[in-house]
């Protein structure tokens, strides 16, 4: 159970303290708020919409209703639209996929990690290359 400095903290930010508060266990109450209010409600390198959309497409890939409905809404109130939603879980849905025949062809890791820098290198050329023709 959070304490008591800790529940008037969380009704300020939230304006009540959720009932699944309750759910947190001791003695990792107060710190699981804290990890709450200062990685996803603080001032971060991230912008609020951004971790937003990170939220949900995490949500959406873990099949959790919860997390999907509140970071939802969430994404909303940073003025995402519902096309912006919708491919937000898209986007986590692809993640998933591709991870799925990643896992299960057991692609050799050292292997997929000289073709990801062997990609972004061809980018990277192709990106400077666009920006000389300018």
């Amino acid at each position: 159970m959070v304490t008591d400095n800790t529940r008037a903290e969380i009704e300020e930010y939230l304006g009540q303290v959720p009932s699944w508060i309750e759910a947190l266990a001791d003695p990792a109450a107060d710190h699981s708020w804290a990890i709450m209010r200062d990685l996803e409600l603080g001032e971060t390198t991230l912008a609020g919409r951004e971790k937003a959309l990170v939220s949900l497409g995490a949500a959406a890939a873990m099949n959790c209703p919860y997390c999907i409905h509140f970071h939802s809404e969430e994404a909303k109130l940073e003025d995402v639209s519902a096309e912006g939603l919708s491919e937000a879980m898209n986007v986590a849905a692809t993640v998933r996929y591709f991870s799925t025949i990643l896992h299960g062809a057991e692609v050799e890791m050292d292997t997929f990690r000289e073709e990801t820098a062997d990609i972004v290198s061809h980018i990277k050329q192709q990106e400077a290359t666009a920006a000389g023709d300018d």
